[in-house]
C-alpha cells in the first residue's frame, strides 16, 4: 500500500492528506473528526470531477505545547490550509468545507482573499462571523428530527461541545466527545471566535473577497436557516437548498450534492433557476453581443455534446447549450416529458432576457424545440431539428424498459426517471403537436439521419411538410449527425442561414 502524501506544517510537524480522483485540485475540510475525511467517502462522486485533497489528523509529536492552546489551535488551522497550498504549488485554490469547518474556511479566506478561487460551504456553521448556530440547524446536523426524543438534547450536547476549545495538536476522536453525529470537529474554536481575533474583522474581510461562494444547505428542520446569513457574508455569496437531505448531503443525496457542487466548481458552467425551483447548467461560448443560437441535446445527452460545433459558431454567434432537466449538472427534479421541457426552454430564454433566437435541438432536444416554437413562434427566427422525434405515434411502439440496478445507475449521466414518461411521449403523442406545426412561423430545417437512423425518415418528410416554411435535407449517417458529420452539419447550417 502506498503511503499517504504529507507535508510540513509550520511547527514541524508532518501532515498527511488523501487524493481521490483526478483533475483539479480541491481542498476538502471535512468538518469531522473521524479519519481525516473519510466517513464522507469520495463526496458522492465528485471525484468524477475534481482530484479531492482530504486534510487528514494532525500527527502526533508537536515539539511544544503552547502557553494558550486556543490561540495557537486557530492560527496553526489556517497556517496548515496556507501550507497545504503552497505545497500544492497552486496560486489559486479551489475550498470546500463541511460544517464545523465553515469556520476554518471563513478565517482562511478572510486571512488569505487572493488564494482563494471558489469556496464552497457545505451545511456550514459560521461562528468565526459571529453567526450563531440555532437549535433547529444542531438538530438537523444530529441527523435528528425537531420534536423527537433526543431533539433537545442533542442540541444542548452539541451547543455545549460547539463552546469547548479542542486540545493543542489533536484533530483526532479525542480531541472532542463526537456527540451530533460529527457537527463539531477538532478543528472547533470558542463560540466566540479566536482570542485576538474581532468576527467584525473577519466579516469586513470575507466583504472583500472576490471569489464566487457557495453555501449549500439541506431541507429538513430549519438546517439551511442560517444559510442565507453566511451566502449575505460575501459579495458573489449564492445559496442552494437540496429537498430531502440534512447534515451529510455527500451521503445523504450524492447524485444531487454532486451536480450542484460541479456545477459551482466549473467556471465554464453558469446556472439559471426556473419558476419550479429547478436549476438548468449551462455552457456559453462566443461574444456575448452576438446572435444567439441554443443548442438542445437529446436524450442521455448533456451540453458538452455540443461544444466541437459550438465551438465554431462561436465565431460569429454567442452560442448557449443548457443541460436540459434530468440532465448533466442540471436538477433532476422530475416532472419529466415533452411538454414541460418545451416550457423549461422557453423559461431559460426568458431567464437570459433572449426575446428573439435561433434554436437547433437534437432528438429529444428537437421535439422539446418545435414545441416552443409552437407555443411562441415569434421568439424563434430559425429552427432547425436534427432527426428528431416525429409527433406521430410510434409504430410499433416502444415497450417499458425495466429499471437498472442502482449500481448501474450511478454512472448514468442522466435521471432514469425521465425514460418512461418521454417514451409513452413518443408512442402516444398530444395530437395538439402535429396539429400545432402550422403556427411554426420560423424557417425550418429538418435533418434526417437516413435509413441508418432508428427515425423514420418518412415520418420527418411529413414532419417538414406540415411546417409553413419547412424543408427535409438528409445526411445518411444515422442518428447522431452533428457528432458523426460534423462537417456537413455545419455546412447544412450554413446554407440555411446559420453561419
Amino acid at each position: 500500500m502506498n503511503p499517504m502524501p504529507d507535508f510540513a506544517a509550520a511547527d514541524g510537524t508532518r501532515l498527511a492528506y488523501r487524493l481521490v480522483g483526478e483533475g483539479e485540485p480541491l481542498i476538502c475540510l471535512p468538518g469531522s473528526t473521524r479519519g481525516g475525511g473519510t466517513d464522507l467517502g469520495e463526496l458522492g462522486s465528485l471525484s468524477a470531477h475534481r482530484q479531492l485533497v482530504l486534510l487528514g489528523p494532525r500527527s502526533a509529536g508537536v515539539p511544544e505545547t503552547p502557553v494558550d492552546p486556543v490561540d495557537c489551535h486557530c492560527r496553526r488551522q489556517v497556517a496548515e490550509v496556507e501550507a497545504l497550498r503552497a505545497h500544492l504549488g497552486l496560486e489559486r485554490v479551489d475550498v470546500l468545507a463541511h460544517t464545523a469547518d465553515g469556520n476554518l474556511a471563513l478565517r482562511y479566506a478572510a486571512a488569505h482573499p487572493r488564494h482563494i478561487r471558489s469556496l464552497a460551504l457545505i451545511v456550514p456553521t459560521a461562528r468565526e462571523a459571529d453567526l450563531p448556530v440555532e437549535d433547529g440547524e444542531l438538530i438537523a446536523a444530529a441527523g435528528l428530527s425537531r420534536g423527537g426524543p433526543r431533539s433537545e438534547e442533542a442540541a444542548y450536547e452539541a451547543r455545549s461541545v460547539a463552546r469547548t476549545p479542542a486540545p493543542h495538536g489533536q484533530r483526532d476522536e479525542s480531541a472532542h466527545a463526537d456527540v451530533a453525529s460529527g457537527l463539531v470537529s477538532g478543528r472547533a474554536t470558542t463560540s466566540t471566535g479566536c482570542p485576538g481575533t474581532d468576527p467584525l474583522d473577519v466579516r469586513d474581510a470575507l466583504a472583500w473577497l472576490d471569489a464566487p461562494v457557495l453555501v449549500l444547505a439541506g431541507e429538513p428542520d430549519g438546517a439551511s436557516a442560517g444559510a442565507a446569513g453566511v451566502a449575505a457574508l460575501f459579495p458573489r455569496g449564492e445559496v442552494a437548498v437540496r429537498a430531502g437531505g440534512g447534515h451529510l448531503r455527500a451521503l445523504d443525496d450524492p447524485g444531487g450534492f454532486t451536480r450542484t457542487v460541479a456545477a459551482f466548481l466549473d467556471p465554464e458552467v453558469h446556472g439559471v433557476r426556473l419558476p419550479d425551483g429547478t436549476r438548468l447548467a449551462y455552457r456559453t461560448w462566443g461574444d456575448p453581443a452576438a446572435p444567439p443560437v441554443v443548442l438542445l441535446h437529446g436524450r442521455g445527452g448533456s451540453s458538452t455534446d455540443w461544444a466541437h460545433i459550438a465551438e465554431i459558431l462561436a465565431a460569429s454567434r454567442r452560442v448557449y447549450a443548457p443541460d436540459l432537466r434530468g440532465h448533466g449538472l442540471s436538477d433532476w427534479s422530475g416532472g419529466y416529458g415533452y411538454a414541460r421541457l418545451a416550457r423549461d426552454v422557453l423559461q431559460f430564454l426568458d431567464a437570459l432576457g433572449i426575446h428573439r433566437v435561433d434554436l437547433v435541438g437534437h432528438s429529444m432536444g428537437g421535439g422539446a424545440a418545435y414545441q416552443a416554437a409552437q407555443v411562441q413562434p415569434g421568439r424563434v427566427t430559425r429552427l432547425v431539428l436534427e432527426d428528431p422525434p416525429p409527433p406521430f405515434p410510434l409504430n410499433p411502439p416502444r415497450l417499458p424498459q425495466e429499471r437498472p440496478a442502482p449500481e448501474e445507475l450511478r454512472v448514468f449521466r442522466f435521471d432514469w426517471d425521465l425514460i418512461p414518461p418521454t417514451d409513452e411521449d413518443l408512442n402516444h403523442p398530444d395530437p395538439a403537436w402535429a396539429a400545432r406545426l402550422c403556427a411554426i412561423t420560423a424557417p425550418t430545417l429538418v435533418l434526417s439521419g437516413g435509413p441508418t437512423s432508428f427515425v423514420s425518415e418518412q415520418d420527418l418528410r411529413r414532419l417538414a411538410q406540415l411546417v409553413p416554411v419547412g424543408r427535409l435535407v438528409t445526411i445518411p449517417v444515422g442518428h447522431l449527425i452533428h457528432q458523426d458529420a460534423p462537417d456537413r452539419f455545419l455546412a447544412a447550417l450554413r446554407t440555411f442561414g446559420i453561419p
